[in-house]
């Protein structure tokens, strides 16, 4: 079996357009939660969320190029391009058949369907575009990586809701430790910050509607806490064959070194209570890692700041590491990002990966009064140093999907 590891990483994120800017803002405890600007919010209930800024499509592809892309198939492309130069992937030295693209999005182009809906309804079907639907379905960021970069591995785009980043490293990392590839871009896009989702989330009663303080909205673990925050972005990794990386000398962020995936079988939209599904899906992880609980230095959550969900997780930690979920340090990086949706695993698994290089964790902000129910440490409001070796990344779904991968600290190619 080959050994896995990550040689290039790029993002698109409220906090930053690079993995610097973000990683620099993080381990500040700045957060990227803003008043939302792009439509007119009077009779929203939430008027607040993670808004990618200074990003300019039209100067990095190109006007006319841009036009043919969705939002979130511009994100991912941005950061796979970061993640690629990252890497050092001489492409034209590879065989581009043995490179897969495993890029996914939640809910795909939905600024695309609603302009053109809009199209259809004021100006009639003959000025509907025929590009509606190639820009608009959500294989499209992995298909566009694909093409831009003439990849012909396997390419593929999970839809696992807002575990898809998990989904698509650990099913990379199972195709290229079985010999099936010898790299592949892994992550995910999303751009569905729209009117529509943001009035069914709040309809839902899912979104935080503390309006007035945005930068204090999304806030897991706290007894405050009233709800998500909407993000958007893109996380996108290179994973490469350790053999490969070695060959060309590359440098390692970070090995992954287990996936487990499961479903809660319990609500299309709500957590199972007791985080039974979250506990099988990080126990599998351990276990194909070949590691115990007691390895484990540093947890990034899922923790949504949503009641039941951080309720859940906890509970789902204390069940798989006993003792040790209090030893633990666990972190939850959408306090500052905002839940970033099919996104948000790549992002993480990103920050994580800049963890174990550096030895430092991001903290929880906005921890003010914590939960009772929610009782480990959560690193509340101020970047921590640790010795860090192995740490784990969980991302759940609508629908029940869970996907947990683990990291570990590489640093003999560093």
């Amino acid at each position: 079996m080959e050994r896995v590891v990550i040689t290039g990483m790029g993002v698109v994120s409220p906090l930053g357009n690079t993995v610097d800017e973000l990683w620099g803002n993080m381990l500040q405890g700045k957060s990227g939660i803003s008043t939302i600007d792009g439509f007119n919010t009077d009779r929203f209930k939430t008027k607040i969320a993670g808004v990618v800024r200074d990003f300019d499509a039209d100067a990095r592809f190109g006007k006319k190029e841009a036009r043919r892309m969705d939002r979130f198939c511009q994100f991912a492309l941005a950061a796979a391009e970061q993640a690629l130069n990252d890497s050092g992937l001489e492409l034209e030295a590879m065989d581009r058949d043995r490179i897969g693209v495993y890029v996914g999005s939640g809910i795909g182009g939905l600024g695309t369907l609603l302009d053109q809906a809009d199209t259809l309804r004021d100006r009639g079907p003959e000025r509907v575009s025929p590009m509606l639907v190639p820009m608009m379905i959500s294989n499209m960021a992995a298909a566009m990586i694909s093409i831009k970069y003439g990849l012909t591995g396997p390419t593929m785009s999970p839809v696992t809701a807002c575990s898809i980043g998990n989904t698509a490293i650990g099913e990379a990392w199972r195709l290229i430790r079985s010999g099936g590839a010898d790299a592949v871009i892994a992550g995910g896009a999303e751009a569905a910050i729209s009117e529509i989702s943001v009035a069914s989330f709040g309809n839902a009663t899912a979104l935080s509607t503390r309006n007035d303080d945005p930068a204090r909205a999304s806030r897991p673990f706290d007894a405050e806490r009233d709800g998500f925050v909407m993000s958007e972005g893109a996380g996108i990794l290179v994973l490469e064959s350790l053999s490969s990386a070695k060959r060309r000398g590359a440098v390692v962020h970070a090995e992954v070194i287990g996936y487990g995936a499961s479903s809660d079988a319990y609500h299309i939209v709500a957590t199972h209570p007791e985080g039974a599904g979250a506990y099988h899906a990080m126990r599998l992880a351990l276990h194909e890692a070949r590691i115990h609980p007691s390895d484990v230095d540093v947890i990034s959550a899922h923790a949504t700041s949503t009641e039941l969900g951080d309720k859940s997780e906890t509970l789902a930690i204390k069940r798989l590491f006993g003792k040790d979920a209090y030893r633990i340090p666990v972190t939850a990086n959408k306090s500052m990002l905002g839940h970033m949706l099919g996104a948000a695993g790549g992002v993480e698994a990103i920050a994580l990966a800049k963890s174990l290089q550096e030895g430092v964790i991001p903290p929880t902000i906005n921890l003010e009064e914590q939960d009772p129910a929610c009782d480990l440490d959560y690193v509340p409001n101020k970047a921590r140093e640790a010795r860090l070796d192995i740490g784990i990344s969980s991302s759940f779904g609508f629908g029940g999907h869970n996907a947990v991968i683990v990291l570990r600290a590489c640093r003999e190619l560093v």
